[in-house]
């Protein structure tokens, strides 16, 4: 930018004023001293004016050179500041491939994290599906286990056990589990179930003593003929009371074979001898007497059946009780009640009908019996329902 240098040149000199014919009449000029005084003003005023004129021309080159050092500096700094921007760039895009490496690794790590939380939850999963799975078949084998012997214990063990292994997990999902498992061990102990195991027991327990039942005709030693209480009652009006048992005639006879005679000398052999045999004699009316009343009996049979049974037969018999008894004891084990309850009623009639029902054997076998088939009823194992729908909603809200 260029300043234009001002103009120095004096003014031109006055042109004279032409009179006109109604002007007034020109002053004298002045004295030449004056116009001395203007030429050297004006000479001041143009060295003034070169003065100023050069001092602002000095100002100007200063102000160019400053400008254009100015300019230098301003292309230097657009130079570096092309290269820093360049170098930014560069950087920049080297951040980028490095941010673009980093975003890859994080999108692997990412994957990589949620494939192991995956992995994690299906292992954590496939453990609680296994637990659920052992749970279910643990309790169903414990059911047909139950069906089987016909006892609530073993189901109400492998409730109490699937009951502990939930506890030991400390899975919260399986907390309904729980529950249910508590509800039906509590349904299944306030059920009225019959004890098979102690029914078995007792019908082999019975079992085993028929061979020890007397039976109405049996005789023998140690086991006379025994009827009925009734049928002895209405016999005593018949047959006569039996005679009471011998005195034991031995022990007297040698009481009185040594006892001293009336002047206190010991008897003679003579008198002993008399006196053993009047003992003889006496031991044989006694035998005689006895034998006697022991062969012929007079009684009133009301089942003739009963007393007509040969030994065989009679062996027969009790086999068949046994038999019938066995019976018994598989329908129980099947869970046929009334095929059972049909075994102990033939089993009751037979007793009734073939053997001393007075004999206290058979009157406990009798109670037994009448008890067994109260205790033999219609009754359904109580089955598991809460626990087995626990487990199948808790298996398939994995």
């Amino acid at each position: 930018m260029s300043a234009t240098p001002p103009d120095l040149t004096p003014p031109p000199p006055a042109e004279p004023a032409v009179s006109s014919p109604s002007a007034p009449v020109a002053a004298p000029p002045p004295p030449p001293r004056v116009g001395r005084g203007v030429a050297l003003l004006g000479v001041t005023l143009a060295v003034l004016a070169l003065v100023l004129g050069g001092l602002l021309w000095q100002k100007f080159n200063l102000t160019q050179q400053e400008m254009a050092r100015r300019a230098l500096e301003s292309a230097n700094l657009a130079s570096d500041a092309r290269r820093y921007a360049e170098q930014a760039e560069a950087l920049t895009q080297e951040l980028q491939a490095r941010l673009a490496v980093a975003e890859l690794r994080l999108s692997e790590v990412s994957l990589q994290r949620s494939q192991l939380e995956e992995l994690m939850l299906s292992l954590s999963r496939s453990r609680d599906d296994n637990l659920v799975q052992d749970l279910e078949s643990a309790v169903r084998l414990a059911q047909q286990h139950a069906q089987l012997t016909g006892s609530a214990q073993p189901l109400i063990s492998a409730l109490q056990a699937a009951d502990q292994r939930i506890a030991r997990a400390a899975q919260p999902r399986l907390n309904p589990v729980q529950r249910a498992i508590a509800r039906d061990i509590d349904r299944i102990r306030g059920a009225a179930l019959a004890d098979i195991p102690a029914l078995v027991q007792q019908l082999d327990e019975l079992a085993r003593q028929i061979d020890d039942w007397p039976l109405l005709n049996q005789v023998g030693p140690g086991h006379p003929v025994m009827v009925p209480k009734t049928m002895a009652r209405k016999a005593a009006a018949v047959a006569p009371a039996p005679a009471s048992a011998p005195p034991a005639v031995e022990p007297a006879l040698e009481g009185r074979a040594n006892e001293p005679t009336a002047d206190g000398t010991p008897p003679g052999w003579g008198a002993r001898l008399s006196i053993w045999w009047a003992g003889l004699w006496e031991r044989m009316l006694a035998d005689v007497s006895r034998s006697s009343r022991e062969l012929v009996r007079v009684s009133r049979i009301d089942r003739p059946e009963a007393l007509l049974l040969a030994p065989d037969q009679a062996l027969f018999l009790r086999e068949n009780l046994k038999l019938k008894l066995l019976n018994a004891r598989l329908g129980l084990l099947a869970r046929h009640m009334r095929s059972s309850q049909a075994d102990l009623i033939a089993v009751e009639s037979a007793l009734a009908r073939y053997f001393d029902t007075s004999a206290a054997p058979i009157a406990q076998a009798q109670g037994t019996l009448s008890r067994l088939r109260k205790e033999l009823v219609e009754s359904d194992l109580p089955r598991p329902e809460e626990t087995l729908a626990a487990l199948n909603a808790a298996a398939g809200g994995r």
